[in-house]
């Protein structure tokens, strides 16, 4: 076989980079994995052309045969493999069926063209993200492996030598031991698929079974079978089982005579008090580890104590005395019983011709039984205590059992050590019901495991002998929902009940914002409405994360991330969240829908970044909230773009408009209809706010007695004002209260940081704002030109423009010359500056590429006559309040909103405590 000359010319698939999408995302509507993968050579070799590869995968995978792919029946995806499919497509269909072979189903999955020759996207849902991303790793993998023997069988030119320490057998097992490791148990799963049935939201809250059910105050939390409505008071006692053995025996209940030892003398005397046989059991352990029954001699109980002591958490042992009967489950929640479940021990029965090592063996395969909690019945262990019992009974591990002789290999019922579990629910007397379901009052569980020993479940215990052995904190559902023998109970319905009883809401309202620009302002603005009706409102911005009106993280928070923490806050009623491009790329939405979706605009701006080229891909990306519209919710859409407007098609909720321009035809048919609509009408006292709902027409505010519009002039805030009140009114506010928010919604720096903030230094108007691109340089060279119509009196004829300008690094180089180009227009001296974080750009190359815009507009006679670069951004402030007079107005375009706002106060307190020393010496 030829090796390969160089990595290029190797014919193997790479990954170039695995993203995990948790929520609504740019490729799908449901979380899912994103692999982007570079074929290389093998993007001119389909699976047709790789001989024998079809049948290697499928002989690996026969689950293959199920996968129908595009063809609509089973063995779909079997005749694309040999008509030929590209090995991407490939590693798609093997990453779903690894997660099948795991126990998670699914079925979603495409590939896609990235346009580059040889590179797709492979996108992929999953249950469990790292068992997904395990999955799709291996997919990968395996392939190269089979497409690298089949080169070494046919001698191909660039080919990657075998890999002879790939073993598929043994890095499949350890996948399915890691994805048994991080899945959830049967209780929590059956919780979860239960809540999800009712759409109750979810989150896991660590890598083990704490679960989020619901969001903000209206969630409810659970760790397996433990609930936030379970006392830890409660759980300390059902650990203590001589304190529940005492608390049952004072309420009349029966409960078998126990004494608490912490030596082997102590318990072959108390043995000797109580009656043989006795139990041993560890005083606060659990799932029937340490525990031996039916001791009858004092060696057995020496012998059983070391075990029952090896298990007990603070060291003491319970000798309790021995109950004959079966063993019976009660569970009971929420003081009722729901499910009983007859336990019986590992055993094999013999048949006379098998050992009862070949019965376990033969058990053990059964494809019901798995390791730990991986399948509804766990494997039996051949232990030395299993050994031992089986000698117990007469046998070795080699001998053949009578047929019909009952062999146990353990003494307990519990499915954890391979015992079985036989439905008796709708068998029990109701004395016997009566009885659990006042032992579990008694412990003040709200979900409890009442262990019954007694002759028989159908008849009252109080007559036939029998008692309660044990009460458990966290049950296992398990034996319940997946018996041996009889109907499945569905035990998980009553414990949502307990948790959200019928009626009750598990989701808080959620209204999402995105756009190109606006977006900090109009969240900021509708938190600001539900505030002041008295919500507490949870919100992420760029600014950071806000918790009822209190910054609680400063950063760029407008991702994914900081969204599930906030839904994670107990004290949130109302969520706002700034939406970016970046967070939805980088991972999906992070929650599964949003009741209100508010789009402002798009325009070009992080283009050429993940993928995203043009500005119509830009718009699909910021589509994905309108896509996570509900039915009964509402999209509310800028009329005036025509990107946005079109976003309508992807609503499944109703659609509320926001105009500025008059006339609009298409809002005027859409309100005709009875739909909803935000427009702007000049009257008589200027522009006014109009809510259009149907026929109604109702007016909201003046855009001039807003005071975060400047008057009316801020043309960019009359519309985030617009879109606010739309999104508030989709919510459920009233009227009056969105009246009101808007009129106390203010620009100033501690409301909204960083966006439109105007102050005075020295006689200078000095504006703080975070305009970063051309569109919104655009925008605030409008408001820079109409600010002084109305100036009466200034100190200057002609008051000077002063604009402090820049952009982050990672735009492209056209974008940072057109921001420089349309600032030109504006002002009449520009200071170019550069972020502190560069993001890959050599310092002063940003600034240079603004200069060459702003050059660009002074040849074609804009309004700048002078340019200059000072580079770090504190440095710019000063120059340009340097350069500027009493009356000017210079606008600070900010990265560093915080730093630049502490210099201007330094500096106008300087000022003023040189004109008090200068006024005193007079």
């Amino acid at each position: 076989m030829t090796k390969p000359t160089s990595e290029d010319q190797q014919r193997a698939i790479k990954i170039r980079e695995l993203r995990v999408y948790r929520g609504p995302n740019y490729y799908s509507y449901e979380p899912s994995i994103h692999m982007v993968i570079d074929l290389g050579p093998l993007e001119a070799a389909p699976t047709d052309l790789l001989p024998g590869f079809t049948e290697q995968l499928v002989a690996l995978l026969p689950g293959l045969h199920d996968h129908q792919c595009s063809r609509g029946h089973d063995g779909g995806f079997v005749e694309r493999l040999v008509e030929g499919t590209w090995t991407g497509h490939v590693a798609e269909h093997v990453a779903l069926e690894l997660q099948r072979t795991a126990g998670h189903e699914m079925t979603r999955g495409k590939t896609r063209s990235t346009g580059e020759r040889g590179v797709y996207n492979v996108i992929f849902g999953y249950l469990d993200e790292t068992v997904a991303t395990l999955a799709g790793r291996l997919a990968v993998k395996l392939v190269n492996h089979l497409i690298s023997v089949v080169d070494a069988e046919t001698d191909v030119e660039g080919a990657v030598p075998v890999d002879l320490d790939f073993d598929f057998t043994a890095e499949h097992e350890a996948f399915l031991l890691t994805s048994q490791r991080v899945a959830f148990g049967p209780s929590t799963q059956a919780i979860l698929d239960e809540a999800i049935s009712r759409d109750i939201p979810w989150q896991r809250l660590n890598s083990g079974s704490l679960v989020q059910l619901g969001h903000g105050k209206l969630q409810q939390r659970i760790r397996a079978t433990m609930t936030s409505m379970t006392g830890s008071l409660a759980v300390d006692i059902a650990s203590d089982k001589e304190l529940t053995s005492r608390l049952l025996a004072a309420a009349g209940l029966p409960v078998p005579s126990s004494e608490v030892v912490r030596n082997a003398d102590d318990a072959v005397r108390m043995a000797r008090r109580i009656g043989y046989p006795v139990v041993l059991k560890p005083l606060d352990g659990n799932h029937g580890r340490g525990v031996a029954i039916n001791l009858s001699t004092e060696d057995e109980v020496r012998a059983a104590f070391e075990e029952a002591y090896d298990q007990s958490r603070r060291g003491y042992v319970l000798v309790e005395s021995f109950i004959t009967g079966k063993d019976y489950r009660v569970l009971v929640i929420g003081g009722n019983m729901v499910a009983i479940a007859e336990r019986m021990p590992a055993h094999v029965i013999g048949d006379g011709v098998r050992s009862v090592a070949a019965l376990v063996e033969q058990t053990n395969a059964d494809p019901r039984r798995g390791v730990g909690h991986e399948k509804v019945l766990t494997r039996i262990e051949v232990t030395d205590s299993a050994v031992e019992l089986v000698r117990a009974q007469g046998f070795e591990m080699a001998d053949v059992p009578p047929p019909g002789e009952m062999v146990k290999l353990a003494l307990t019922g519990n499915m954890s050590t391979g015992g079985i579990s036989i439905d008796r629910t709708f068998e029990a007397h109701p004395d016997n019901v009566d009885i659990a379901e006042e032992a579990a009052r008694v412990v003040g569980l709200d979900i409890a495991g009442i262990d019954f020993i007694c002759p028989d479940i159908t008849q009252p215990v109080r007559e036939t002998g029998g008692a309660i052995c044990e009460v458990n904190a966290a049950p296992g559902f398990r034996m319940h929902t997946h018996p041996t023998i009889g109907e499945p109970q569905f035990v998980a319905k009553p414990v949502v009940d307990l948790l959200f009883p019928p009626g009750t809401a598990s989701r808080i309202p959620i209204v999402a914002v995105t756009g190109t620009n606006g977006k900090t302002t109009t969240s900021r603005m509708i938190g600001h409405i539900f505030k002041g009706i008295g919500r507490k409102v949870g919100m992420t911005s760029t600014d950071g994360v806000v918790i009822d009106d209190r910054l609680v993280i400063r950063s760029d928070a407008s991702g994914p991330r900081s969204a599930r923490m906030v839904l994670q806050n107990p004290r949130v009623d109302f969520a706002v969240f700034e939406v970016a491009r970046g967070g939805i790329l980088r991972e999906g939405l992070g929650y599964t829908r949003n009741d209100v979706a508010v789009v402002l605009n798009v325009a070009p701006d992080h283009l050429g970044l993940r993928g995203i080229n043009s500005v119509e891909q830009l718009a699909k990306v910021k589509q994905v909230i309108v896509e996570a519209v509900p039915k009964n919710g509402a999209a509310v859409l800028n009329a005036d773009d025509v990107l946005v407007a079109e976003m309508r098609r992807a609503c499944s909720g109703e659609i509320v408009w926001f105009s500025i321009k008059p006339n609009n035809r298409m809002i005027a048919d859409h309100c005709r209809r009875g739909g909803k609509a935000i427009i702007l009408e000049k009257v008589e006292l200027g522009d006014q706010i109009v809510l259009v709902h149907g026929r109604r027409r109702m007016p909201l505010a003046y855009t001039h007695l807003l005071p975060v519009t400047f008057g009316g002039k801020a043309m960019f805030n009359v519309q985030n004002a617009m879109a606010a009140a739309a999104a508030a009114y989709c919510a459920g506010a009233h009227l009056h209260d969105i009246r009101a928010g808007l009129r106390s919604f203010t620009s100033s720096f501690y409301q909204a940081p960083g966006r439109m903030n105007l102050t005075e230094v020295r006689g200078v108007k000095v504006i703080v704002d975070y305009c970063h691109n051309a569109p919104a340089m655009i925008a605030l060279g409008d408001f820079v030109d109409r600010f002084f119509e109305d100036s009466v009196g200034t100190t200057v004829e002609r008051p000077q423009r002063i604009g402090v300008v820049a952009t982050a690094g990672d735009r492209r180089d056209q974008d940072m010359v057109d921001l420089g180009y349309q600032a030109g227009k504006h002002f009449d001296r520009i200071i170019v500056r550069e972020d502190e974080r560069l993001r890959g750009r050599q310092p002063g190359e940003t600034a240079g590429l603004i200069v060459d815009g702003v050059r660009r507009a002074q040849g074609e006679g804009a309004r700048v006559k002078e340019v200059e670069v000072v580079l770090d951004e504190i440095d710019a402030t000063r120059v340009g309040l340097e350069r500027a007079n009493a009356g000017d107005l210079v606008v600070l375009c900010v990265d560093r909103a915080r730093a630049v706002w502490d210099q201007l106060q330094t500096i106008g307190n300087v000022a003023q405590a040189g004109a008090g020393e200068e006024f005193s010496d007079a």
